[in-house]
């Protein structure tokens, strides 16, 4: 289906001009902060601008009424108060997040830990984690939100608004092009301008911009060639240009020179003041390096952020009763329910079926522990609240036999209707500060391939913050079901897929290539060695952004590589018909509107993704589609339901390396409309 509109009036190749307010801080919070500043003696500031103690605390000044602040990790919950561990709601990972394409589950999961937080006292959680997934092998993928950087800002908002509306500051994190693990203080990640605007930039931008976001924390990389914590281009040039006010802090003893953060435009130094202390910065003051003007700025903007989110006025103690217990679990299991990707359902097995004869064995390493990826995404969930994969399937009822056998013999699996095999990385396979293998753990595909001699239905259900090495066993199976790292409700979520209760919805926020190697940026994903003539001078590692605004689904006609599951793909029980597409100018700019109808014989939810594609528009070489909308709406089988997906300037525009700022380009734009980049059920045209 192919329309064509002429949109008239459309300012042409003029700059993206930011939208929304940049922050909450206000003209009252900056008078604040100023007035207490004026207050404070050289040793207060440059005490403010450090953690202490356990590293999760700031200085309080109390004289003043400044009180210390207390932060805690992480994206999944409140994982430790004041450098220990404890126990709290265990929400879904963020790549579970991001695959829902949910936006009102992701904002109430941000809610939940927001009052989670406050319910411990803790006035800043430092997540979301953004980092865009370029590679498989990254470690802590699973706390990020997928390839593609409108998917992500819209995740992260979300996630953001949720969160602050509570009272409690959210860090959106790692500032910048953090998208390895190994070697990650050491590593510089060297990319040209227009990538790091087009993919890397926006979902901070976005946060900054739409989300108000109080915090932004450094990497530990360096790019192209300084290190994220001692970069005044990343942080003065880029980051306080887009109107942000809040506070910059430094990753975890990610600082290494004292004049290099004091003129870096970062304020806080975490977790204590390893380079930010009296001695070394009164020496910088008395050599006439520094002057007290850039140590007056940071505590400016610690403070005009404290006085923004009522830190200076209601007290910081623990708040008993902030947190709904029921209401956290039943949060956590939405997002659990919503995540879950089927790729695969070969002869439709699943869901499956009840009755006392139909045997289903729930085996495999993964069925009996509740997984969580590894370091600061980590989260322990209160005793008794963590459900495994064997515990959610053997609740299902008196009219389901579910057995969960470790080591099932194979006249067990040849009498069984189905065999689900729970596999897949955990806490020490798939974690922070190491990049982990394409292939499963150790024993993993054998023990698969076993469960297929003998049965012939035998459904995987793995556990992964990324893409996999599947090619051993995946014709050999009948299903796939990827859970990502479901949190403390994942067995419940999953029982409710696997038994039919609740069709899959969740829609893969990356691409999933089928090889390691397929995936075209994996050729300059591998750190290099930087080499000197003079075997004196220290070399440094770096990784090579090559594929540039190519990555992922925008490279695979670029590339000309067919992935095995495209970005945005997702089975579900049942089928959806795209119909009645138009577009409907606004000003400048558009609603695409189109009905979806359930065909199938399941009630569920579709995700409906729009594309913006390029088809002679711009001087420079685009990416042959980029999402630029997308909805979620549940439809009853036999019915329908009408979407409208607004397309605003930014939907057409690029990162112009000549006048560094966003244009848009007059030319023919195709508008691509179906439930995933490869599959466009609808096209329209519109020319700028």
């Amino acid at each position: 289906m192919k329309k064509t509109i002429l949109a008239a009036g459309l300012m042409l190749a003029m700059a993206i001009t930011a939208a929304g307010q940049a922050h909450s801080v206000t003209e009252q919070d900056k008078a604040r902060a100023a007035a207490l500043v004026a207050q404070m003696t050289l040793d207060e500031k440059i005490e403010l601008i450090s953690g202490k103690v356990d590293g999760f605390r700031t200085y309080a000044i109390e004289h003043l009424g400044i009180p210390s602040i207390r932060m805690a990790d992480g994206p999944q919950g409140v994982r430790n108060i004041d450098g220990k561990n404890i126990q709290s709601t265990f929400y879904p990972c963020g790549i579970s997040a991001a695959a829902t394409w949910n936006r009102e589950a992701v904002h109430e999961m941000g809610a939940g830990i927001g009052c989670a937080a406050k319910a411990h006292g803790v006035q800043i959680m430092l997540g979301p984690g953004v980092n865009i997934y370029r590679s498989a092998m990254c470690g802590r993928n699973f706390e990020y939100y997928g390839e593609d950087p409108y998917l992500a800002g819209e995740t992260a908002l979300s996630y953001i608004l949720g969160m602050q509306e509570q009272g409690v500051m959210a860090t959106i994190k790692h500032f910048a092009l953090n998208q390895q693990e190994y070697n990650r203080h050491g590593v510089s990640s060297n990319a040209d301008e227009r990538t790091i605007n087009e993919i890397y930039f926006p979902t901070f931008r976005k946060a900054v911009e739409k989300g108000g976001v109080g915090a932004v924390m450094t990497s530990y990389n360096l790019i192209n060639g300084m290190h994220a914590a001692e970069n005044p281009w990343l942080v003065k040039e880029n980051l306080r240009s887009w109107g942000f006010e809040g506070i910059v802090m430094t990753d975890w003893t990610s600082t290494y020179s004292t004049l290099n953060f004091m003129t870096s435009g970062v304020d806080f130094e975490m977790p204590r003041n390893h380079v930010a202390n009296k001695n070394a910065i009164k020496a910088l003051m008395e050599n006439g390096v520094i002057t007290e003007v850039e140590l007056d700025e940071k505590c400016q903007h610690i403070l005009q952020a404290y006085a923004a989110f009522g830190f200076l006025d209601h007290s910081t103690e623990a708040q008993v009763g902030a947190e709904d217990p029921v209401l956290s679990q039943k949060r956590a299991y939405e997002v659990a329910l919503e995540g879950p990707v089927l790729l695969k359902n070969e002869e439709g097995i699943l869901p499956l079926k009840p009755g006392k004869k139909n045997l289903i064995v729930v085996t495999g390493p993964n069925a009996h522990i509740v997984a969580c990826g590894g370091g600061s995404g980590w989260v322990q969930p209160e005793d008794g609240k963590g459900v495994t994969p064997a515990a959610g399937l053997q609740a299902l009822g008196k009219n389901w036999n579910v057995q969960a056998i470790d080591s099932p013999s194979p006249e067990v699996l040849r009498k069984a209707a189905a065999v689900i095999v729970c596999v897949g990385y955990d806490s020490l396979s798939e974690a922070e500060n190491m990049d982990r293998k394409y292939t499963l753990p150790k024993g993993q595909d054998d023990f698969i391939l076993r469960m297929a001699r003998y049965n012939d239905n035998v459904v995987v259900v793995a556990n992964s913050g990324g893409e996999f090495d599947l090619s051993a066993w995946q014709d050999r199976v009948k299903a796939i079901l990827l859970t990502w790292y479901p949190g403390q409700e994942g067995g419940n979520a999953l029982a409710a897929i696997l038994s039919g209760k609740v069709s899959p919805s969740g829609r893969l926020p990356f691409t999933f290539w089928g090889a390691k190697d397929r995936n075209p940026a994996q050729k300059w994903y591998d750190v290099q060695p930087q080499i000197h003539k003079d075997p004196k001078r220290q070399h440094y590692n770096y990784t090579t952004y090559g594929e540039g605004v190519f990555l992922g689904y925008r490279g695979v006609e670029h590339f000309g590589v067919t992935p095995l599951y495209p970005f945005g793909f997702g089975l579900s029980y049942t089928t959806f018909d795209y119909a009645d597409a138009s577009i409907v100018p606004s000003g400048d700019e558009f609603d695409v509107c189109f009905t979806v109808r359930n065909m199938g014989m399941a009630d569920a939810k579709e995700v409906a993704q729009v594309y913006v594609a390029p088809v002679n528009a711009a001087p420079v070489m685009r990416p042959a589609k980029e999402l630029k909308g997308y909805d979620k709406k549940f439809i009853v089988r036999g019915g329908q339901a009408h979407f409208t997906i607004h397309l605003d300037r930014d939907a057409f525009s690029y990162y112009d390396v000549q006048s560094h700022r966003w244009v848009v380009a007059p030319g023919q734009y195709k508008i691509l409309i179906g439930p995933s980049s490869a599959d466009a059920k609808l096209e329209l045209e519109i020319t700028l």
